[in-house]
């Protein structure tokens, strides 16, 4: 072997020998790169799983003050109106908590169905409290006074039809058709006025308002327009 050649294998040598020692270089730092981006892709992962635990365990303890003040509330419900025969019976157990399709539970952000059930069990406490306290309710709004003529003329056109019905059944001379033509007379004379429960109830459940005397004489003018009205035409 000459002495040529002898040097150009020496140097294929060293060139091989820093190439392999290039690609260990570049395997071992791709190797760190690697197990430092998993180690913070862990520690994220961590963190995460810390905020999810802290955010489950932040609302489970919401749900179960809600069901505890939920539970109160029904209890007041129920013994609000103890003295009445079967009251509690019709309002019976609590519900079962229903949890909305939309509910996206598990985000931080995530405070809208905590905020309406708070919102809905104040409400509900505010209107036990005024119930057990005997606060008078407000008056009906402006807006409703126009259909209370209405409501009233409707009852009591209804009522004075029912009687007409009667005291036609009781045009004989028999007791029974004695007692349905005093009984027609009778519901006749009453059909002004039976508008006043209709509207009460309505009153209370959409606006959670009383009739006040204004309200009555509305319904009663207008009870005692139809029933006219039908007795002049039953009349002629």
């Amino acid at each position: 072997m000459s002495a040529e050649e002898y040097r150009r294998q020496l140097a294929a040598l060293a060139e091989a020998t820093a190439r392999r020692d290039a690609e260990l270089l570049a395997t071992e730092r791709a190797y760190h790169d690697g197990a430092a981006t998993a180690t913070a892709e862990l520690v994220r992962a961590e963190a995460m799983a810390a905020a999810a635990a802290r955010r489950s365990a932040a609302l489970t303890a919401s749900v179960a003050d809600v069901d505890r003040e939920a539970s109160r509330i029904w209890a007041a419900l129920r013994a609000l109106h103890r003295r009445r025969p079967g009251w509690a019976a019709r309002v019976g157990d609590p519900p079962e908590p229903v949890l909305p399709q939309s509910a996206n539970l598990g985000y931080p952000d995530q405070a809208a169905p905590e905020t309406r059930a708070v919102a809905l069990l104040d409400r509900a406490t505010r209107r036990i409290d005024s119930a057990k306290r005997g606060t008078a309710r407000p008056s009906p709004p402006r807006r409703v006074l126009p259909l209370l003529p209405v409501v009233g003329a409707a009852a009591a056109a209804f009522t004075a039809l029912f009687a007409a019905g009667l005291v036609t059944l009781g045009g004989g001379h028999t007791t029974t058709q004695l007692v349905l033509r005093t009984a027609g007379w009778s519901v006749f004379f009453v059909a002004p006025f039976t508008g006043l429960p209709l509207a009460a109830a309505l009153l209370h459940r959409l606006f959670g308002s009383r009739l006040d005397i204004g309200a009555v004489g509305l319904l009663v003018l207008g009870g005692m327009a139809a029933a006219t009205g039908i007795s002049i035409a039953l009349a002629d």
